[in-house]
């Protein structure tokens, strides 16, 4: 983990916790469909808010982190559905 950027730290350790519930859906619960997509779009959050840090101008970040807002919101939804079956 960094110690300069706070946001980087939360989206890396809220990654590694989807991967872990992406693999314990997989061997435990055998959900194939969801799983994945929650796995997509809960690592991509981080990916998007790290591309952002790198943007070429303001526009850009502030579209990769709007990227990443929707991608959160999207994981949400997974994590809903799959918090109910």
């Amino acid at each position: 983990m960094t110690n300069d950027n706070l946001l980087v730290d939360k989206t890396i350790s809220f990654a590694i916790r989807i991967v872990r519930c992406y693999q314990y859906l997989q061997n435990e619960k055998k959900e194939f469909v969801m799983s994945k997509q929650l796995l997509r779009s809960g690592t991509s959050i981080g990916a998007n808010v790290h591309e952002a840090l790198f943007g070429q101008s303001r526009a850009d970040f502030v579209s990769k982190i709007n990227i990443a807002l929707k991608e959160a919101s999207e994981t949400s939804y997974w994590l809903s559905i799959l918090s109910k079956i």
